[in-house]
């Protein structure tokens, strides 16, 4: 399976997605198409862990006061299902490898991948 979960809102969503050729990856715009619990139970799979898809730095986390209390994976999973906010953006599966968030040493991974 080769898929990104993206917002269309996001520049830097759309200027990594321009940078790569995704023209074989099925896209999904959380915004516009909200991902379901098991679209994020299989994510949590690959990456091992919710807390390692959650967004520390989205607006809400602090707005809703989330970086004062301690958080489980229950926690996060609950968040992100509710909230497409709370998704480390983009997140590209490539077959059985997932690479989550924009930092310059991840999308440098997924253009590997795709080579």
């Amino acid at each position: 399976m080769r898929k990104v979960y993206y917002l269309s809102t996001c520049d830097t969503c759309k200027r990594i997605m321009k940078e790569l050729d995704l023209s074989d990856f099925e896209k999904q715009d959380i915004k516009t198409e909200p991902m379901t619990a098991e679209q994020v139970d299989e994510m949590k799979a690959l990456a091992g862990s919710y807390e390692a898809l959650f967004s520390k730095v989205a607006r809400k986390y602090r707005a809703l006061g989330l970086n004062e209390q301690t958080l489980s994976e229950d926690d996060f999973r609950k968040h992100i299902v509710e909230e497409y906010t709370f998704l480390k953006r983009p997140v590209f599966i490539i077959d059985d490898q997932i690479f989550i968030g924009n930092s310059k040493k991840n999308v440098a991974a997924v253009a590997d991948a795709l080579k």
